[in-house]
């Protein structure tokens, strides 16, 4: 290991610290779901947003609040439903009958965190206004476009059990997902601990221990991260399996892939590669980081046919078996 990686490795070490307080403060309100919190601190260092996908009751909306609190962030919570209009979500131009002009009035998605809850539940033109956002970090209202503070991170929940009035997300607003998470019941042991923990009628108060300039330093160091060209080499055989499955001796999956992964895809798993190799402590990206996070950033992405649906095979079917097939470094 070269002296400059070494330096990197270091500096991470030492800075892994204050991702330690963070995941300590957050674990004073949420029991378990340490993958879940994992994975909100690897969007936010890699500057990423997250789908969380699970049934109710399953501490999705507490944890992204809880992590807002201690980080001392502006935190939003947008509730999704059928008769939400754009404007109720970016803000609108309010005209004034006095002098005759018109004023911006900016919506709730000018502030750090914002939890769309329920995403799938408001119509393709609500959703399609968070394209933008998500995206170019900006919002337009009217003709003027306007700058999202920083760090800005649109974390949505969905329910995967009622799906009787909501709206499937437009491919495009999917895609700009960093991730996408599928969340499950907490354990015997760990649901005794909430019970104890929640059924008392306290509030359990969450102190800031993470500034947002602290963060920002945080996600410059973690660009530094290095990353070899083998598993550089790795990450793009990943996401050209999902495009050309054959010329990885994966021919049978070619008839069941619709669409493969996009180039996001490959930028992605970068990102939350070097980000989890962060959350480990090292300041240099291994094809286990990759592995770990690779479900994560490529389940959403890969999009099955009608014999796949007709067969029961999901995209995470197939994403597990690349992982299987494609070659490890």
């Amino acid at each position: 290991m070269d002296n400059s990686i070494q330096e990197v490795n270091a500096k991470v070490r030492d800075a892994n610290s204050s991702l330690k307080d963070l995941t300590r403060e957050i674990g004073k309100v949420i029991v378990g779901q340490q993958y879940l919190v994992d994975r909100l601190l690897i969007a936010l260092l890699a500057d990423g947003h997250i789908l969380i996908e699970g049934v109710p009751g399953l501490a999705k909306t507490l944890s992204v609040r809880t992590l807002s609190q201690a980080i001392s962030a502006q935190f939003q919570r947008i509730q999704f439903t059928p008769d939400l209009l754009p404007a109720d979500v970016v803000g609108t131009l309010v005209y004034n009958p006095k002098d005759g002009h018109f004023t911006t009035k900016k919506g709730p998605i000018f502030s750090n965190i914002i939890l769309a809850d329920e995403i799938n539940r408001a119509p393709s033109k609500v959703q399609s206004a968070l394209l933008e956002a998500m995206q170019e970090r900006q919002v337009t209202i009217g003709s003027e476009t306007f700058p999202l503070p920083v760090p800005f991170l649109v974390l949505a929940t969905q329910n995967p059990i009622e799906q009787e009035g909501t709206y499937p997300l437009p491919e495009a607003q999917v895609d700009r997902f960093m991730l996408k998470l599928v969340i499950s019941y907490p354990s015997k042991k760990e649901e005794k601990e909430i019970l104890e923990r929640m059924a008392i009628g306290k509030a359990i108060k969450v102190n800031p221990v993470l500034s947002i300039d602290r963060i920002m330093a945080l996600r410059q160091l973690m660009h530094e991260i290095y990353i070899d060209e083998k598993v550089k080499d790795y990450i793009l055989d990943l996401v050209f399996a999902t495009r050309a499955p054959q010329d990885y001796k994966l021919g049978d999956l070619k008839p069941l892939i619709s669409y493969g992964a996009s180039p996001r895809a490959s930028i992605m798993l970068t990102l939350a590669g070097k980000a989890h190799a962060f959350l480990q402590g090292r300041g240099y990206v291994t094809p286990d980081d990759i592995k770990q996070i690779g479900a994560d950033v490529l389940r959403h992405r890969v999009l099955v046919t009608y014999e796949a649906e007709a067969e029961d095979i999901t995209s995470e079917d197939i994403v597990k078996k690349i992982f299987d097939q494609v070659e490890v470094p």
